[in-house]
Order: C-alpha cells, then structure tokens, then sequence
C-alpha cells in the first residue's frame, strides 16, 4: 500500500464526438496523500467537477491512469468501479435527500446501501454525526422542514456515516453560513488525522481555504498551481 490515496497520470477527457468532441482535461498528473484535505479551485468549466467525478469513478477513464486506494481504473469494468464506490463518499450541491424520510433515515441509508455495520446500531451512528452537525433536534424532521443549509448537512453526515476511504464533495459548504461551513470543513479535517480519511473538494469558498492540506488550481482543464497551505 502506498502513501497516496489517488495517483494520477496523464489524465485527459473528452466530451461528445466528431466536430463536436471537446477536450476538458489536459495531461493531468498529480498525487493526493492519504489523510489529507485537498480543495480544487479555478473558474467554472475549468474541468473541476469533470477531474472530481473521474477520480470518484462516476465516469470512466478513457485516456491516462488514476489509481484509487492502489486500484487501476483506467479499462476497469463497472463491477471493479462499482466495488470502488462503496469505499466513497460523495456530497453534492444537490443534497438529493428521500423527502419522505427523516433526517435519521436519510442518513441511515449511507450505511443501508454499503452494508456497512451493525444495523442495529445504524440509528445511534446517524445521531452521532447529526448531532455533531448541529443537526441533533432535527432528527425526525423530513426534508421540507428543514432549510437548505440543513439540508446541506444531513448529505454530508449521510456520506461520512459509513466511514469512507475517501470523501469527494463538490461545492459542499456552498449552502452553509460560515460557522456551520467550518464545522463541517473541520470535522473532514479530523477524519482525516484519526482515520486516515482523504478529503478532495471542489469550492469557491475562500472562507475554508486556510483549513486545507493544498490547493490545486485548475484552468481552461489544466492544473495552473498546486500548493501547500502554510500551517495546515
């Protein structure tokens, strides 16, 4: 097993085909070391989200390699890929949250899904990280009572609770007040020291910069600058 929770080499993609096919990345090569914070940053369509769903194996490799937890995506089947993001985690802008479960449940299913655990105990997990969310007397409200912001942090505890190897957020903070934000950016930061948790973000948000381990800069669908944040 090697330091680096994701190495990539060579990366480059492409949309649609023919006079249409458009190139997103450019010859992208980096490693991100296991346990640690990584922000993606750059303008949109800059190939963030493009370079964060590759690396996420939500879509496939096509040019290039990225190993993922010392796996080879690059010609992998769907099983392999499938298998992969079991050991993930995933936040999105859009919470995508069951509207007719409560917030309990709907981070309860973060360990339904991967199997993960004993299910008797998958309750008193979904409690633990509402509540260290803020979230802990809004339990058993469902979605429509809940504000965006609050919305935003039952996804985040529903894609923490199973303990991923890797967290991949885009834009995770984009709904939150500052404190809140923070809250969940450190919480990243401490899975990351107790459990060896690697975090990659895609954000805008200059408010949680200085909590990140490096900052890569992506433009036009090439890395500009990668550096590492003094006193991370």
């Amino acid at each position: 097993m090697t330091d680096a929770a994701i190495s990539v080499r060579g990366l480059e993609h492409f949309f649609g085909e023919g006079e249409a096919r458009k190139q997103a990345l450019f010859d992208i090569n980096l490693e991100i070391r296991r346990g640690s914070l990584t922000i993606l940053m750059g303008p949109s369509g800059s190939g963030k989200t493009t370079l964060l769903t590759i690396m996420g194996c939500l879509r496939e490799v096509y040019a290039g390699s990225i190993r993922l937890l010392d796996q080879e995506l690059f010609a992998s089947d769907e099983i392999t890929r499938v298998d992969m993001r079991r050991r993930l985690g995933f936040i999105f802008q859009a919470h995508n949250l069951h509207d007719s479960l409560t917030a309990r449940q709907n981070v309860m299913m973060g360990l339904q899904v991967h199997g993960r655990g004993d299910p008797k105990r998958h309750a008193q997990a979904a409690d633990h990280l509402l509540g260290l969310l803020g979230l802990g007397e809004r339990l058993d409200y469902r979605p429509a009572n809940l504000s965006g912001g609050q919305k935003q942090r039952v996804a985040i505890a529903r894609a923490l609770v199973s303990n991923p190897d890797i967290i991949f957020a885009d834009e995770p903070t984009a709904a939150l007040d500052k404190v809140s934000g923070m809250a969940a950016v450190r919480l990243f930061k401490d899975l990351g020291r107790t459990r060896g948790t690697t975090t990659v973000m895609v954000t805008h948000d200059s408010r949680i910069l200085d909590l990140a381990d490096r900052i890569i800069t992506l433009e036009d669908g090439r890395i500009i600058e990668d550096r590492a944040v003094s006193g991370a």
